[in-house]
């Protein structure tokens, strides 16, 4: 990996900076990160697992952050050693490749209503509309081809990457950041069916969204029907993301990729989501609950803990003859139930 203005550290220099005990060379240097297949003789990786050892030992890394129980053979290398070394190894990469913020402007193409309240330190690209009454705080970044509807407000330190639109009234918090594509404030699936026709529900509520979240590309939050739509503080969510109407997402959840969440539903705090997992709308998920990947969520959870659904991979004949079978289940367990009456 290569930044024009990447920093240089020697071993002990990465290893001081995390706070690391470190075995080998110090005086080695590091200028940059690579994962150990590609890496060369000035790059730092890092190994979670003894699954990547062989790997490690192929590498033609400087040096690894590895766990503070590594003993294996690692040749000549410099080791770091860290109870997380994937957050180490994130950590060392803030160190070597520090980002850089462009001087803050408002391009000339982008189009401000006159009612716009800019803070300090703000950063508008090419092609930007912001409408009526809008409130953009301190330090805060917007890429080129955003559209902000009128009323919106941004907190401070928050980043929109190119082409995010914020419909009418949508509060985001301090150091949020939203990938390109995200549309939040639209308006929910919210239909009324009458005489064989959908009559379209008005949607008066918006989206609050608390501080420090991130929302991946092309993911979409709709706005409540009447109450808002609320993503807590912390919270993290993948590309490709449907959160509907009224949903609640607590603090500190993580949401996978190709999520559905329908409308109404309240997820707790601590949550992890795996992806293309399914939930159903006007149910509850209790704090610190793990829910893997393509499950579907037909009610509430109540206690903590993980849970899964679905059918995992089989050779295709296989699955074919296991699921002729599933419509004899019922017939089944009458049998069973009469026997251990019989017995």
């Amino acid at each position: 990996m290569s930044n024009s203005d990447q920093a240089s550290f020697s071993v002990k220099g990465i290893a001081q900076q995390l706070g690391l005990e470190f075995r080998g060379d110090g005086n080695r240097p590091i200028h940059s990160v690579a994962s150990l297949a590609s890496a060369t003789e000035t790059d730092l990786c890092f190994l979670q697992s003894l699954n990547y050892l062989d790997q490690l030992q192929h590498s033609h890394c400087v040096a690894v952050i590895v766990p503070v129980d590594f003993d294996a053979d690692s040749g000549d290398k410099s080791l770091i050693f860290a109870k997380n070394p994937h957050l180490a190894f994130v950590r060392a990469i803030h160190l070597l490749l520090p980002h850089h913020e462009s001087e803050p402007s408002v391009h000339a193409s982008a189009q401000l209503d006159p009612s716009v309240k800019l803070g300090q330190n703000v950063s508008i690209g090419a092609n930007c509309v912001i409408g009526e009454g809008v409130s953009i705080a301190d330090n805060v970044r917007i890429a080129a081809g955003c559209i902000i509807e009128q009323g919106c407000r941004i907190g401070p330190d928050t980043r929109l990457h190119a082409g995010v639109t914020l419909c009418h009234d949508v509060v985001l918090g301090a150091d949020v950041i939203i990938q390109p594509g995200v549309v939040i404030g639209a308006d929910g699936f919210g239909l009324v069916h009458e005489q064989g026709e959908w009559l379209k529900i008005p949607h008066l509520g918006s989206v609050r969204i608390g501080d420090k979240v991130e929302i991946g590309a092309n993911t979409t939050i709709d706005r409540g029907a009447l109450d808002d739509t609320v993503i807590g503080h912390g919270v993290k969510l993948d590309n490709l993301i449907q959160v509907a109407h009224n949903v609640q997402i607590g603090d500190n959840t993580a949401i996978a990729a190709c999520v559905g969440i329908a409308g109404s539903a309240i997820i707790g705090r601590n949550c992890k989501i795996s992806g293309a997992a399914g939930i159903l709308g006007h149910l509850t998920i209790a704090d610190d609950v793990t829910i893997t990947a393509k499950s579907l969520v037909t009610k509430s959870i109540e206690k903590s803990g993980t849970y899964s659904s679905g059918t995992p991979l089989m050779e295709n004949r296989q699955w074919h003859r296991n699921n002729a079978r599933y419509k004899s289940l019922d017939k089944l367990a009458k049998i069973v139930t009469s026997l251990e009456k019989k017995l």
